[in-house]
């Protein structure tokens, strides 16, 4: 598994939201959006990125069962995971999974913050 400095993973399916999450963080990292999670966990076996920005509700499987697969490989442990949902109620089940977790419509000031905290910028 390759691990790669100031690289984040935005897991989302919805194309407008990936664009935004992306030119959030512009600047800050290399960015690279994933639409399906099955090809997610794929891409988690080869390289450990600092953040993961995760959607619940994707193609393939499911975030939920991409956090869970995320927090049993020691690989991924440094790995940071903001969750990003508009379900209110698996948010607060996922609050002690994840490392923050965001209602949308996420605020892009305020993601891009968090992740330059998580990658120590």
């Amino acid at each position: 598994m390759t691990i790669k400095d100031n690289f984040v993973f935005i897991i989302e399916d919805d194309d407008f939201l990936g664009d935004i999450f992306s030119k959030a963080l512009e600047g800050l990292c290399t960015s690279e959006i994933i639409k399906d999670g099955l090809v997610a966990l794929q891409r988690l076996e080869e390289i450990a990125p600092n953040v993961i920005i995760l959607d619940l509700n994707l193609p393939g499987i499911g975030g939920e069962k991409i956090l869970d697969a995320i927090r049993s490989n020691p690989a991924l442990s440094s790995s940071h995971v903001i969750v990003c949902t508009a379900n209110a109620l698996k948010a607060e089940l996922l609050r002690d999974s994840a490392d923050i977790v965001l209602l949308k419509p996420v605020n892009p000031i305020q993601l891009r913050e968090i992740a330059a905290r998580f990658l120590g910028i």
